[in-house]
């Protein structure tokens, strides 16, 4: 199966090799799972962070049936960058693979619901520094847990309640259970 690979560079001069490379090292992710349709690369130079360690930015998104993962790794070389994003994005099909292979067995749909657009404000003295516009999917709490380890995202995530319908924020408690949002408008 062919994936659709786009790359694009901010603050950062693509070159005809790190095309390659990153083209290269996103098509051997097809040999992991069969359904990936698009990958998206977004690379770029920070000049925003002090560290010179985070300043080279490689954020990587997969999409296909039923599945949408992202990864985002910094370091002083992009294509190191690149390659830890790989790594964890490699990480995230393997649990996703066996989430489902336990849970519906083969070829079960999982509801997705993510961030698939972040925009970064380029002037850091404003309040607001970054701001993501994503689709909300209704998913099952279950599910809305899964998707957010999935994600990286360890402290909460934001979804629509299969069950009721409403916007919920689910969330990591310190003895490392989960509460549930449930908002209110008066």
């Amino acid at each position: 199966m062919t994936i659709q690979i786009l790359v694009n560079t901010t603050e950062m001069e693509m070159t005809p090799h790190l095309q390659e490379y990153v083209e290269k090292k996103i098509n051997k992710l097809s040999r992991f799972l069969d359904n990936i349709d698009e990958a998206r690369a977004e690379l770029k130079y920070d000049r925003g962070v002090r560290s010179e360690n985070d300043k080279h930015v490689a954020q990587l998104t997969i999409r296909g049936r039923d599945l949408l993962l992202r990864a985002e790794e910094r370091s002083n070389d992009i294509y190191a960058s690149v390659d830890a994003a790989l790594d964890k994005l490699h990480r995230q099909m393997e649990k996703y693979k066996g989430r489902r292979m336990r849970v519906r067995g083969e070829g079960g749909p999982v509801k997705t619901g993510i961030a698939d657009h972040v925009e970064d404000e380029p002037d850091k003295d404003q309040v607001v520094v970054r701001r993501k516009r994503f689709a909300l999917e209704p998913m099952s709490e279950t599910e809305a847990i899964e998707q957010m380890h999935m994600l990286g995202h360890e402290e909460f995530f934001l979804f629509q309640n299969v069950r009721s319908g409403g916007i919920n924020v689910v969330y990591r408690r310190r003895d490392g259970a989960y509460g549930i949002l449930e908002p209110e408008i008066r």
